[in-house]
C-alpha cells in the first residue's frame, strides 16, 4: 500500500508552485542526523519508500528513521493518445512538495560514518539534491563544526 492520506477534501489539485525556501520542517527534530533537500521538486510515494528500504537495509537492524515528508499532493494524468478537452485526468500518483532546507529523513542509534552512507544511499533514491546534516546543540542553537 502505497503512501497516501486516508481521505482529502477535494479529489483532485492544480499544480500550484512551490517558491522560497523551507521555513518549517528544516532542523534535525527527532534524530541526530538528516537528510536535508538543496533544491525544491515533488518527492513521489515510491522515491519516499525506495529511500526508506535503502537506509534500513544499510543500518541493518540498528538505529532509527523517521521519514519527515508525507506525500499529501496528487498528481494527475490523461490516458495516452487521448484527445484534448474531456475533462482533468484520474490521480495517478502522491507526491510530498518539497522546499529547499526540508529535512526529510532523520536517522539515529548510529555512528556518523554509517548514518552518512545510510543518507547517501537514499539521496540516490531522490529526485532532488540533498545533503547531510547534523542536529544542532541545544544551547544557543549553534553546532559543534570547529
Amino acid at each position: 500500500m502505497p503512501l497516501m492520506p486516508k481521505r482529502t477534501k477535494y479529489r483532485k489539485q492544480q499544480k500550484g508552485r512551490n517558491r522560497g525556501k523551507a521555513t518549517r520542517g528544516n532542523r534535525v527534530t527527532d534524530g541526530e542526523y538528516g537528510l536535508q533537500s538543496i533544491d525544491a521538486g515533488l518527492i513521489t510515494t515510491n522515491q519516499i519508500e525506495s529511500a526508506r528500504v535503502a537506509m534500513t537495509r544499510y543500518i541493518k537492524r540498528g538505529g532509527k528513521v523517521w521519514i519527515k515528508i508525507f506525500p499529501d499532493k496528487p498528481i494527475t494524468k490523461k490516458p495516452a493518445e487521448t484527445r484534448m478537452g474531456k475533462g482533468k485526468g484520474a490521480v495517478e500518483y502522491w507526491v510530498a512538495a518539497v522546499k529547499p532546507g526540508r529535512v526529510m529523513f532523520e536517522i539515529a542509534g548510529v555512528s556518523e560514518d554509517v548514518a552518512r552512507e545510510a543518507l547517501r544511499l537514499a539521496s540516490m533514491k531522490l529526485s532532488v539534491r540533498s545533503k547531510f546534516v547534523k542536529k544542532e546543540t541545544e544551547i544557543g542553537g549553534e553546532s559543534d563544526e570547529d
